[in-house]
């Protein structure tokens, strides 16, 4: 099996939470090792396959014969499967898919781990394209999990118009799933988050035999709850370095949290937050290096503080996105699949418009070897840089980020304007609005380049005070 840890990190937003009542799920799809180069992609229908095959185990399933069209994050390499990683369907249904999590030696001794199950690589093209509202899409990779099981545990989310629904697998074939409030952020890392969960509440789902099972096995510690964390999650020293800090960082910046620590390992699992939240605060969370605080790896901090925890923006990010439905557009440009690629201390989010029938090709035409023409390659470019002597290119990245955003957006106003003038063809609109978002993304990015390159030039060891 050709299994691989996808370490991320999920921000949810409720729509009374966000500035314009939009929805919105997102994630860091971090690597590990080397670069994973990532693509953009439309899957068209007649992409779709009818007859699907695991590349990581071989397992076959039959799925159904009139898939919705969608965007795709899918890797360049696709050897090892198609990792679609996140998208937006013609439903204007989102979904990310996954949060690695973690799973305590309880469960996975009662309901182990099945190598011949589903998983991250598949999750996404079996169940976004046939799923009409987040609450379907739930169901059916509960069906899916209790059907065929998973060989790695994993949360994922969804989202439509109204609701967002956050999902984490339990063992090899149990599940459960809770509807976010509206008024409410989450904050996910690499560990089962879920906290509070009533069996009987209509905003929640789970596999049919999960309270049965707590009760079977004596899995509840607690007397006067189901806490879900406590009963299938851990608790361990690695959760208190490798996730908790990125929790409560966001939870703090966001929610206020005036309790708790970096290791608390009993944070809140949802909150409201103080003020409503907009892409770029989600952006600036996703991006978090603790700035600020003796933890960041470019601060002043002892050694060992710099060191002590794992950080949400780092140089495993491979892409980011923010899968915004709106409320306030019609259905027509209701989707927008916000993308960056790269690590995110040097790249900046794109609006790209979910109704279309592909995507820009220096997204869509990744390929696994370097290429600068590429908007991959060029954010690792920019961000390998940038990681040289980070204080001194900070003010050149917050210029280049804030201004690419202001590009985008004003395309963005112009095209939603032109839609409601006339929304005959908007797909066709769409597209070229999406070329146009990436070619001034581009633009904006080589000058960035252009301008650390000019910067840091006499800055370089390799230099000499005489110029005779």
């Amino acid at each position: 099996m050709n299994k691989r840890i996808s370490s991320c990190t999920t921000i949810l937003v409720g729509k009374k939470a966000s500035l314009d009542g939009s929805t919105l799920i997102a994630r860091n799809e971090d690597g590990y090792n080397k670069p994973n180069p990532q693509k953009f992609r439309v899957i068209q229908p007649a992409d779709q396959p009818v007859d699907y095959t695991s590349a990581i185990n071989g397992l076959k399933i039959k799925l159904p014969t009139s898939p919705l069209r969608y965007t795709s994050t899918p890797d360049a390499d696709d050897q090892y499967g198609i990792w679609a990683g996140a998208g937006i369907n013609s439903a204007n249904v989102a979904m990310t898919a996954c949060e690695t999590i973690t799973n305590n030696p309880h469960i996975l001794a009662i309901d182990p781990l099945t190598d011949d199950g589903i998983g991250e690589a598949d999750f996404v093209t079996l169940v976004l394209p046939y799923s009409q509202s987040a609450r379907q899409a739930v169901l059916r990779l509960g069906q899916l999990l209790e059907t065929y099981g998973t060989y790695e545990t994993n949360g994922i989310a969804f989202s439509d118009h109204d609701e967002v629904w956050y999902l984490e697998t339990i063992g090899g074939h149990h599940w459960a799933a809770i509807r976010i409030p509206d008024n409410a952020f989450v904050v996910a890392p690499n560990r089962l988050n879920i906290a509070g969960f009533d069996f009987a509440s209509p905003n929640t789902l789970f596999s049919e035999d999960l309270p049965s099972l707590i009760a079977q096995y004596h899995l509840n510690p607690d007397e006067d709850q189901i806490n879900l964390r406590h009963i299938f999650g851990t608790a361990t020293i690695k959760d208190s370095h490798y996730n908790n800090p990125r929790a409560y960082a966001i939870l703090k910046a966001f929610g206020g949290l005036d309790e708790g620590d970096y290791e608390d390992q009993e944070l809140p699992f949802m909150m409201a937050p103080t003020k409503k939240l907009t892409i770029e605060a989600v952006k600036w969370a996703l991006s978090s290096h603790f700035e600020n605080t003796p933890f960041d790896p470019y601060g002043t901090g002892s050694k060992d503080d710099r060191q002590r925890y794992r950080t949400i923006g780092l140089n495993r990010n491979e892409e980011t996105h923010i899968l915004q439905i709106r409320n306030d557009v019609p259905e027509a440009i209701a989707g927008i699949h916000w993308l960056a690629f790269g690590p995110n201390t040097f790249n900046g989010l794109v609006p790209f418009y979910a109704n279309t029938n592909t995507t820009p090709a220096i997204y869509r035409e990744t390929q696994t070897g370097f290429d600068p023409n590429n908007i991959y390659w060029l954010n690792r470019l920019t961000a390998l840089l940038g990681d040289t002597d980070f204080n001194r290119y900070q003010g050149l990245r917050d210029a280049f980020e804030a201004q690419a955003l202001i590009d985008c957006r004003k395309i963005q106003l112009k095209t939603d304007a032109a839609i409601l003038a006339n929304p005959e063809n908007s797909t066709a609109q769409l597209t070229v609005a999406n070329q146009a978002l990436a070619d001034i993304y581009f633009m904006n990015l080589n000058q960035l380049l252009g301008k650390m390159v000019t910067t840091g030039a006499n800055h370089m060891k390799l230099r000499y005070s005489l110029n005779d």
